[in-house]
């Protein structure tokens, strides 16, 4: 049996998840491909539901992480802004920080939990 564990960091505004590992990994998507529908196929997600998410992690901070332009010849595409590669940076990093952190307490409660214990 394996047991895995994770820790997962969420930036609430209002209730609204302001920014965490899905949005998160829909930025990376975006900065890597430049489209959202592109971010959105690799996560298997629909292109709707990511642009959602991006209108929300737009609203959610004082300015936009992404920015979007339209058709052309090559079709729109889509960016991080500066402000949205820096708060990504920040972001990765505290998750980084976060999962150092609790490395032992994780693996100390891990040896505690039953075998054979499924989900």
């Amino acid at each position: 049996m394996t047991i895995s564990h994770s820790l997962q960091l969420r930036l609430l505004l209002d209730g609204v998840i302001a920014l965490g590992p899905g949005k998160a990994a829909l930025l990376r998507g975006i900065e890597e491909s430049g489209s959202i529908s592109a971010a959105a196929r690799t996560m298997n997600m629909s292109y709707r539901r990511a642009w959602l998410l991006v209108e929300d992690v737009n609203r959610c901070f004082r300015a936009p992480l992404v920015e979007t332009s339209t058709g052309g010849a090559r079709g729109g595409g889509a960016r991080l802004t500066d402000h949205g590669r820096a708060v990504l940076a920040r972001y990765t990093a505290m998750e980084q920080a976060a999962r150092a952190a609790v490395e032992a307490d994780m693996a100390y409660l891990s040896s505690l939990l039953a075998p054979g214990l499924q989900r």
